[in-house]
């Protein structure tokens, strides 16, 4: 492996690297190139959709047989400019979330509760903010004792 001085890197920025010493060594390691200037990962928006349905699933818990999967729509934001840690932002998600709900439930809490795990599930497993996550219920499905119908709810 042979040092490489700041002359000999493009823009003299990384004095100090090491590379690859090319045909005379049979196995050199690769470059050493510090963390702020490596490259940016990025994510594909139908990965992050799928990613968000499935948190909505686990938020949701146990649905009805004839309701549908929940599934997400999301728009990925890129960001271009770095944190201050030096770490390059993957990005934003906006997310929309289609669910069905059995009935009668408090729509409000597991709606709140599918924006949560959705924030929480995108963050650690893909590292995005998630500022908005919008729900919704397209359809309501009555909840059935030992599978009959109950009546009429109020």
């Amino acid at each position: 492996m042979t040092p490489v001085s700041s002359d000999d890197v493009s823009g003299g920025t990384r004095s100090g690297s090491t590379v690859n010493g090319g045909a005379g060594e049979p196995h050199g390691a690769l470059a050493v190139v510090p963390p702020g200037e490596r490259g940016a990962t990025r994510i594909a928006d139908r990965v992050v959709a799928k990613i968000a349905g499935q948190a909505a699933r686990e938020a949701l818990g146990e649905l009805p047989d004839e309701a549908a999967r929940p599934h997400a729509d999301v728009v990925v934001l890129r960001h271009s400019s770095r944190r201050p840690s030096g770490e390059i932002p993957v990005g934003t998600a906006r997310v929309r979330v289609h669910i069905e709900l059995d009935y009668p439930t408090d729509i409000g809490a597991r709606c709140g509760r599918v924006r949560r795990h959705v924030v929480e599930r995108v963050g650690a497993l893909v590292g995005m903010e998630v500022p908005e996550v919008a729900v919704q219920v397209e359809r309501l499905h009555p909840a059935t004792a030992h599978g009959v119908v109950q009546g009429r709810t109020r």
